[in-house]
């Protein structure tokens, strides 16, 4: 990848260029008139139920490091630690920039930042650090469940990436993974319980001792622009209280700061904050910020069901489920699944608005309980974001440039060749904005037959909330094993 022209050259190659410029120039021909552009096709309205999302979020804690999402400065990301008694009995610099919010037990860390380089150097490194120590008096181990780190763009091999590559709307995964953007890299590799080589296994941390759990580079050289991001997320286990922080820090190109440097930031201020949110329940166009704080649920898991019964009907398509759903983008169910904030930064999010890094565990167990054989297609979909019930959900007919959700999601029980349930498939997405999602597959009942789903995904970094998983009725004309396409879907209308 080329680097960036030095700014120094630029007076150079300008007084070069020059004596070419002034030179007489013969006159351009006329350029044609442009094609008139067709004008964009509104929105279209395909009827259909939206429910409200059965489940909940659990208690496990995540602590939740997005804010600033770029880093402009060094300094503390994000601190459980209690400022006013330190880690080793003595207090830290600056109190206010510590949560005291200590975990313990289960709980997982979400990071998520960019680095965009100083003006004067085409090869600065912004390191990232994940620092702990005991809250008590005794050691405590912490043990890795899972673990993953990616960053945009890497000339390291040692260094995973993961480049926004334009990638189609859906894609199986197989041998050789599937990802754009260190976000999708993250949470796919999560969705598969791996963990990254770059996650230790563990840790035992002395008691009143600062311990660097992980060190992490954001390089730009060799870069253009000089623009990188990375996305860290571990699911830890605690034998007792520890407080964690993660720290930002300037430092050599090639090799990590000294050890000192973390403790000398952790007695700092913090990172500079950026994007100050709307006051809750503030009127007007809403700023949702970024968070930087210690949300409470790292999962969401519930059971997809009809109302007192143990079954889904089949007869209840076309109807989708929101996913990640928020403020102001309930899609008219009034649901929202924003995990909560126990603790956070004055001018951040005060919620955990788009769920990020949260695992969606979903099982719907299906009966076809009519008289005749049914079909339905199972989707996951990028809808036109609203807080109003509409009958169905508005999907664009022009298709829109921004990407809404790019991720993997896992299912099990989709029909396979022979129409029977299939084992666990792993899909990568593309959604762009208001886009009808592609068909993951189809699901073939005979009169009073089961089949049971299971939908996984992790909320990917660099989403843009709220998504549905749609069922939706296929005609049984349509060969089995086919591409199924959303014209088989309701009839779309103009709202």
């Amino acid at each position: 990848m080329r680097a960036a022209i030095p700014a120094l050259l630029l007076p150079w190659l300008t007084a070069l260029a020059s004596p070419l410029l002034a030179q007489p120039q013969p006159s351009p021909a006329p350029k044609p008139a442009p094609a008139p552009q067709a004008a964009p096709t509104p929105p279209v309205l395909r009827p259909g139920t939206v429910a409200p999302l059965p489940g909940r979020l659990d208690a496990v804690p995540m602590l939740n490091d997005n804010n600033p999402e770029v880093i402009k400065g060094p300094g503390i990301l994000l601190s459980t630690f209690d400022g006013q008694r330190g880690y080793a009995g003595r207090p830290l610099g600056e109190p206010s920039a510590h949560l005291n919010a200590a975990v313990s037990g289960p709980f997982e860390l979400f990071s998520h930042h960019i680095y965009a380089g100083t003006p004067e150097s085409l090869d600065s490194t912004l390191w990232l650090a994940v620092v702990a120590a005991p809250r008590g008096n005794g050691p405590v181990k912490l043990r890795t469940v899972a673990g993953s780190t990616a960053l945009s763009q890497s000339v390291n091999p040692d260094q995973p990436s993961a480049p926004f590559l334009p990638l189609p709307a859906l894609m199986e995964q197989g041998s050789t993974p599937i990802w754009a953007g260190p976000g999708s890299r993250v949470a796919t590799e999560l969705l598969a319980r791996q963990r990254s080589p770059l996650v230790p296994e563990g840790w035992t941390l002395p008691p009143r001792q600062l311990s660097t759990l992980m060190v992490l580079p954001l390089p730009v050289r060799g870069l253009d622009p000089l623009l990188n991001g990375l996305n860290l997320q571990l699911r830890l286990n605690s034998d007792g209280p520890v407080d964690v922080a993660t720290l930002a820090a300037f430092g050599p190109v090639d090799r990590p700061p000294d050890p000192a440097v973390w403790q000398r930031l952790l007695q700092g201020g913090l990172s500079p904050k950026e994007h100050s949110p709307s006051p809750r329940g503030a009127s007007g166009p809403m700023v949702y910020s970024r968070v930087s704080g210690v949300q409470v649920g790292s999962a969401w898991q519930g059971r997809i069901t009809d109302p007192g019964r143990p079954t889904l009907s089949v007869s209840r398509a076309p109807i989708s489920w929101p996913i990640s759903s928020l403020e102001r983008g309930t899609l008219g169910t009034g649901q929202v699944q924003t995990a909560p904030l126990r603790a956070f930064y004055p001018g951040t999010a005060w919620a955990a608005h788009g769920n990020y890094g949260v695992t969606y565990d979903l099982s719907l167990p299906l009966r076809n309980d009519t008289s005749t054989p049914k079909r339905l297609a199972l989707a996951l979909e990028s809808p036109i974001k609203t807080d109003q019930p509409l009958g169905g959900l508005r999907f664009n007919t022009t298709p829109a440039r921004a990407v809404m959700f790019r991720g993997t999601v896992e299912v099990s029980g989709l029909d396979n060749e022979a129409g029977g349930p299939g084992g666990r498939r792993r899909f990568h997405l593309v959604l762009r904005a208001g886009q009808e999602g592609p068909t993951l597959g189809t699901v073939s009942l005979r009169p009073g037959q089961e089949r049971q789903l299971r939908v996984r995904l992790i909320y990917p970094a660099d989403a843009t909330p709220p998504q549905v998983l749609s069922l939706i009725p296929v005609p049984l004309a349509v060969t089995p094993g086919a591409a199924v396409k959303q014209s088989v879907a309701p009839t779309a209308t103009s709202p």
